[in-house]
Parts: C-alpha cells; structure tokens; sequence
C-alpha cells in the first residue's frame, strides 16, 4: 500500500463525509461549505495520486483499478446529491453515469482480452470539467452571472462526456469489432 494507493483510499472514505455534509441542512449554509472544501481535497488527491505514482514509479494493478473507480464513485455521489437538491438535472447526470458505466464496461471487456484502455485526454478533460461543475453546483452562488458560468460549465461537462465516450470507442475500435 503506497502512498498513491492510500491518496485513492482516502478519496473514497471522504465520500462518506461529503455525502452527510452535502444532504445536511439541504446543502445550505456552513454544511455546504464543508462539503465543498472536502469535496475538493479529494478531487486534489486524485492528481496527486497520479502524479506520485508516475514520477516515483508507484504504478500497481490496485492504483489503476481502483484510482479511477475512486473518481468515479465521488463525482457520481456528488452529481446525486446535487440531483436531490434540486441543482442539476437529472438527465444530465444519467448521461455521465450511463458514459461511466459503458467505458467500465468496455474496459473490462478488453482487459479480458489482454488490452489495457488508458485514459485520454478527452477522459481526463472530462474528469476536470466534471469537478468543476460539481464544485460551481456545491457552491451555488446566487449571482446571475455566476448561474450563467455554471450552466456553461454544465453543458461542457456533458458534452465532454459524449466526446469522451464516442473517442474511447473509436480509438479501440478494434477490441469493439473482436467482441
């Protein structure tokens, strides 16, 4: 268990916290607060994590399953809470599950054929964009403008996602057509 590895862990545990603090009191006042200061020490140590493990050749099979997984078990608990509280919509979040769950999916499915998919560009960008929607939505500062920035941001993030998926399959199409 290296230091990577534990920087993985701890962003899962702090889902736990997150998820109280985020449906406490309605995601209002100092509870949102807390939320969104734990919600970004955690999205931290998934760069963090990544970095240590490439520039100290920290690379396991357990980081590359469970890193991603990590990411993906926290964005999806943040986009539920925020579904709950009434500050995204509910399709929205169904498109970035759904891409999540298909890519798993089709991960494992080359896995078993001997192929590892690495994440791209457009799936790290999808990553950040997604973050950065969470936290713009935790925070919910109720300035028009800022409401405008966070619907922009929303719609890049999902769209993001799209580009992410349709490049994924295009990129291994190969183990798509070996199926």
């Amino acid at each position: 268990m290296n230091l990577p590895n534990k920087l993985t862990c701890l962003r899962m545990v702090l889902i736990i916290p997150f998820v109280i603090f985020m449906l406490a009191g309605a995601g209002e006042g100092i509870y949102k607060w807390i939320a969104l200061a734990i919600f970004i020490i955690a999205s931290l140590t998934d760069m963090l994590d990544g970095q240590i493990a490439r520039k100290y050749n920290l690379i396991t099979d357990f980081g590359k399953f469970m890193d991603p997984l990590a990411d993906k078990l926290l964005v999806c608990s943040a986009m539920i809470c925020l579904v709950e509280l009434g500050r995204l919509p509910a399709w929205i979040c169904i498109i970035i599950i759904a891409r999540e769950f298909a890519i798993s999916g089709f991960r494992l499915i080359a896995s078993d054929k001997g192929v590892v998919i690495a994440a791209n560009m457009w799936g790290k960008t999808k990553t950040v964009s997604q973050m950065a929607m969470v936290i713009l939505m935790i925070a919910n500062i109720d300035i028009p403008a800022m409401q405008i920035v966070t619907t922009a941001v929303m719609y890049i993030a999902c769209a993001l996602t799209l580009i992410s998926l349709v490049t994924y399959i295009i990129d291994n199409k190969d183990v798509m057509t070996s199926m």
